[in-house]
């Protein structure tokens, strides 16, 4: 009997989408949740609040990273009129990646063995900036990663059809003046069926979609193994 997906994934060694040398000790948890009563006191629609707020906490933590949000219900999307809805059931605020919050310029590499299957700088304000998607074949099931934050230069010379191989760099992360205006970090989504979609693919879920959206974007702890 074929393996699933997540069944492939979960038996894999973990990978790494930073710099191996960062130790998980130094990976602390962050919560964005719409439950976060400390978010309410903060102006989290600005990038160089929520910056301040995270890096604070990743401080106090003694962290490098701080990383989660995988189907988390969040507010900050609430300020672009990209995601947002005033029908509860329609609005778009249901986090379908994993965010690892860390400097700009910091090197993203290929968790494994990949191509580029595509590429794109989303500009819509509170959108994913410069994006790659990699194509990936693991014991013969193909699926994508998706990367989103990127700096301009990460998707300049880049080719689709390019390789890369586990580990390699492949990218660098933007910051907030080309990112969609965030605070600097990777959004990195597990993608099973991509659908006609190229260097762009939500992010992002309403409450109505989530049972698709969760079988179709798994969660990105199966290949990081952070907890």
């Amino acid at each position: 009997m074929k393996k699933s997906l997540e069944e492939v994934l979960k038996a894999l060694p973990k990978c790494s989408v930073l710099d191996t040398s960062i130790s998980k000790k130094d990976y602390v948890a962050l919560d964005l949740s719409i439950t976060n009563t400390t978010l309410k006191t903060i102006d989290v629609s600005s990038s160089e609040t929520l910056e301040h707020y995270i890096n604070s906490h990743m401080k106090s933590n003694g962290a490098q990273v701080a990383y989660g949000g995988y189907l988390e219900t969040r507010n900050i999307y609430s300020r672009s009129d990209y995601f947002n809805d005033i029908n509860p059931d329609t609005e778009r605020n249901i986090h379908l990646g994993l965010d690892l919050w860390i400097a700009a310029e910091t090197p993203i590499y290929a968790p494994l063995d990949a191509e580029v299957h595509s590429f794109k700088n989303n500009t819509n304000f509170g959108d994913y900036g410069p994006t790659i998607i990699l194509k990936h074949n693991v014991q013969g099931i193909c699926f994508y990663t998706l990367y989103g934050h990127l700096s301009l230069a990460s998707i300049e010379n880049l080719i689709v059809g390019q390789e890369f191989k586990q580990g390699e760099q492949m990218a660098t992360l933007g910051d907030a003046s080309v990112n969609g205006d965030y605070a600097p970090h990777l959004h990195f989504q597990i993608i099973q069926d991509i659908q006609n979609y190229t260097g762009d693919y939500p992010g992002v879920c309403s409450k109505q979609d989530l049972d698709f959206y969760k079988n179709n974007c798994l969660d990105p702890e199966l290949l990081l193994k952070l907890n």
